[in-house]
């Protein structure tokens, strides 16, 4: 199945990372945070199983993060212990760290740019930006309130979505101003997560489009 999936990796990783950015706007808030968010969380991790599948160990590692998380997830429906939920969390973020660097790293040594090579690179900025929400997420839970605003948000009712949009919108070195770091840690974070945003468009983006155009002429010239 998973080789049978790979050649649409991309198309798949990436459809899942915009249901779970996007979801709430077609879903319910309420069952959006409590239903939606674990199922579609699920199956991006599924995905992402696809994405590293050519590589036997890390496939392995990753997947049995996805069991963990799964389990992690069915009890969570009838206990909503802290403790398992941070696991849970810990879970995300090693799973999220490993897919990222191997989306960057099969971007990074495509010598074709194609269409798959365009979805990953979308596919990895996306991907960043979930892993600045685990941090932020991490930061909040261990240093409680580290982000100012972040219950002002009307209609929601925990703190994974203003932390979600406050981890996108510094990644993009947009910064409305309406959450603050306030803490010495979250402040840092903020940094590091703008400075990753930028390398990541700068550097990535600039080497396929510099193979996209070198690919281009080489075409025109033959």
């Amino acid at each position: 199945m998973l080789k049978i999936l790979f050649p649409y990796r991309f198309e798949l990783y990436l459809a899942s990372q915009l249901l779970v950015l996007f979801g709430s706007l077609i879903i319910p808030n309420s069952l959006y945070e409590n239903y939606a968010v674990p199922l579609l969380m699920m199956l991006n991790l599924i995905f992402g199983l696809v994405l590293v599948s050519q590589n036997s160990y890390i496939k392995h590692v990753l997947f049995g993060l996805v069991i963990l998380t799964f389990l992690l997830i069915l009890f969570q429906f009838v206990d909503t212990k802290s403790v398992l939920n941070n696991i849970k969390l810990g879970a995300y973020f090693m799973f999220y760290s490993i897919v990222t660097f191997e989306i960057i790293r099969q971007v990074w040594n495509a010598q074709i740019v194609s269409k798959n090579v365009i979805l990953g690179l979308v596919s990895g900025y996306i991907s960043l930006g979930l892993l600045a929400f685990f941090l932020c997420l991490t930061i909040e839970i261990i240093y409680p309130g580290s982000f100012y605003g972040i219950t002002d948000f009307e209609g929601v009712t925990n703190k994974s979505e203003p932390l979600m949009y406050y981890a996108y919108i510094t990644l993009m070195t947009i910064g409305y101003g309406d959450i603050l770091p306030q803490t010495v840690i979250a402040q840092k974070a903020s940094i590091f997560i703008g400075l990753v945003g930028q390398f990541y468009l700068v550097v990535l983006t600039a080497i396929v489009v510099g193979k996209y155009i070198n690919q281009s002429h080489s075409i025109h010239n033959h």
